[in-house]
């Protein structure tokens, strides 16, 4: 489903990624670890046309995705990708359910659908009782159980998440990593997760090390 050619990226004259080539398949869960600076977020934010490479080739079911305009590359973000960060970003003024809703609002979906579709994920994630709850009344688990649902709002092929329990305890962080497996075996999501958790790491189908700009 996703093939990178070669990925090099810069950043002023500094070789950040050195020539990253990978291949996922749909419906795979892929661990990307490796010691800090190695490259992982980087190459994972090109993934996510977050960013974009210094040269190299992305493609997503063989459409040359790193090529395409900005507006294009935004549309094509908010539909196929879901992303999980180690810092849930969610917007503190909004409800739960509304942080759920944004990514679909963006995309002009139907509001009346998008609420019940963002209900039934909180739901999903044992959230029914705070949807009304502003991210400020949450505890770090149930936080970042919204930000999961804010990833498949769009039902998403692809979840990126970059340390996504770096800040949760241990019992939260085996719930979310348990979740990860749950979700791919409902909607056959395709995962690639940067981690330092050893535990998540080798759950994973493959383990790919990150070395000095290069899997190794």
């Amino acid at each position: 489903m996703i093939k990178t050619n070669n990925i090099k990226k810069e950043f002023s004259g500094l070789k950040v990624l050195k020539g990253v080539d990978l291949e996922i398949k749909k419906g795979e869960i892929v661990s990307i670890v490796g010691s800090s600076g190695a490259g992982k977020t980087t190459f994972l934010q090109i993934l996510g046309t977050l960013d974009l490479p210094t040269s190299g080739e992305l493609y997503f079911d063989d459409k040359l995705i790193s090529k395409l305009k900005k507006k294009e590359l935004a549309n094509f973000r908010n539909n196929n990708i879901g992303f999980i960060f180690q810092f849930h970003h969610l917007l503190p003024e909004f409800t739960a359910l509304e942080n759920v809703c944004l990514p679909a609002y963006i995309g002009n979906k139907n509001k009346k659908e998008t609420l019940e579709k963002g209900k039934k994920l909180l739901k999903k994630l044992g959230l029914s009782d705070r949807e009304n709850h502003k991210p400020s009344q949450l505890s770090g688990g149930e936080q970042q159980r919204v930000s999961v649902a804010r990833a498949l709002i769009n039902d998403p092929l692809l979840i990126l998440a970059d340390e996504p329990s770096g800040n949760l305890d241990s019992k939260n962080a085996k719930e979310l990593h348990k979740l990860f497996f749950d979700l791919r075996e409902e909607f056959n999501q395709t995962f690639v997760i940067v981690t330092h958790n050893e535990e998540l790491a080798e759950m994973a189908d493959r383990k790919l090390t990150m070395k000095d700009g290069i899997i190794v």
